[in-house]
């Protein structure tokens, strides 16, 4: 599932269903959306026939009266309410700041303004969102990119549904897939590029030092909600978890396999930067987005496989398959296949969908007659090494300095497992 739905003028739609609990809930789908602008959207074309499909009944725009009149709202429609709710009091001009300055904290001081001074409407904005839920009835919320007002809410909203705070942080995170056609539509529109460098980003240090700012300040989400904001966020937190929680799923679809094709290197670079998100979020300094681009899956599955794996037509995961890695193993003879990018669909993808496709791989190596499936990973993070050793690799070495396609050399763990006897 690719939270971004496809719109041809809007770049940052998503839906925020799949999310999951630690009690074992997740979000329902199609019940709640985080966007940028629907003004955007016109009549009568293809984006405006998709978006009405949704059945959004309730429309809360969070942007300054003043971005309406200039940029225009989303269009009238007796299928949905609209309400501008302002949640920002003291508006900056982002594209114009020195091009120095750090997201991280420039932006959580910004977003301590708007929980600050925009609590009237963060309320009603709250009161929406609960009474949609308990209706049953789809409901967007939206700023200028999507990004900053629209992500305070999301955290707000997410937080009282339980969610984790790892997760809230790499949902905010989720925009830096946009960027790039946020960055190229407002280029296109002034005329000029922002001078800001941080213009259209999401890094998760933003989000997580928020959240951090907002507990020191009043204690907990909750807390701010209850004092701030005079709702019982208990109660609150109860309503939406009744109206927009189901049980995970216990039941899935059988995993399904294909072999890759060129047409495919743009899914897999978003697969790719996905799952980069979902570690910077956690704290895991290991992949960064855009550090693989089509051209390099395009090569691997000239030079080797790369696989898709899917429940029902849903894309659950990937992963590469090598017949040589000198870089890491150096020269050896030709008896093993070197499994790389081991990928899966943060949130939606079954449980053990890892597991399946390391199966997968090493069939597709013993099918080569190659006796030993063979990876590697970083040998700062244990976990994943743990999780390997636990499928019956085997710690056989240590590669200092793995070379890098960018930056420094990097070293790695060197894990083997013996398919045939």
């Amino acid at each position: 599932m690719d939270r971004h739905l496809r719109f041809d003028a809007l770049h940052n739609f998503r839906d925020l269903g799949g999310y999951s609990t630690p009690d074992g809930h997740r979000i329902r789908p199609g019940r709640l959306y985080r966007a940028d602008s629907l003004a955007k959207l016109g009549r009568g074309t293809e984006d405006w026939s998709r978006f009405l499909s949704l059945g959004v009944r309730t429309v809360v725009d969070l942007r300054h009266p003043w971005e309406i009149e200039k940029r225009g709202r989303v269009p009238d429609d007796p299928s949905f309410t609209y309400h501008n709710l302002s949640i920002e009091h003291r508006p900056y001009n982002q594209p114009a700041l020195p091009p120095e300055i750090d997201p991280g904290p420039y932006l959580a001081e910004r977003y301590m303004e708007v929980a600050e001074d925009g609590t009237k409407e963060i309320r009603r904005a709250l009161e929406l969102v609960v009474a949609a839920a308990e209706s049953a009835d789809p409901l967007v919320f939206h700023c200028a990119s999507g990004k900053d007002r629209t992500g305070q809410l999301a955290a707000l909203v997410l937080t009282l549904l339980g969610i984790p705070d790892e997760t809230i942080i790499e949902d905010y995170s989720l925009t830096e897939l946009a960027t790039p056609a946020i960055l190229a539509a407002w280029t296109a529109r002034e005329g000029h590029a922002p001078t800001w460098l941080g213009f259209g980003r999401a890094p998760a240090t933003v989000m997580r030092t928020y959240l951090t700012a907002m507990k020191a300040r009043y204690g907990s989400i909750e807390s701010y909600v209850t004092g701030e904001l005079s709702l019982d966020a208990g109660e609150l937190s109860s309503r939406l978890r009744a109206s927009l929680l189901e049980p995970r799923p216990t039941t899935w679809p059988p995993l399904t396999y294909r072999r890759a094709t060129p047409s495919d290197a743009p899914t897999l670079v978003r697969l790719r930067d996905t799952a980069a998100l979902w570690q910077l979020a956690r704290g895991i300094d290991q992949w960064k987005p855009g550090e693989k681009d089509e051209t390099h899956f395009r090569t691997r599955i000239r030079e080797g496989e790369v696989w898709l794996a899917y429940a029902d037509d849903h894309l659950t995961g990937a992963y590469e398959l090598w017949w040589d890695d000198p870089a890491a193993w150096g020269p050896r003879p030709s008896d093993a296949g070197y499994i790389h990018r081991l990928m899966t669909v943060p949130h939606t993808s079954p449980p053990g969908t890892g597991r399946h496709l390391l199966t997968h791989a090493e069939s597709r190596i013993t099918a080569k007659g190659r006796p030993y499936a063979r990876l590697d990973c970083l040998s700062s993070n244990p976990r994943l090494r743990a999780y390997y050793e636990s499928a019956g690799y085997a710690v056989v070495g240590e590669q200092p300095a793995k070379p890098a396609g960018t930056g420094s050399p990097y070293a790695v763990t060197l894990l083997e497992k013996r398919l045939t006897g």
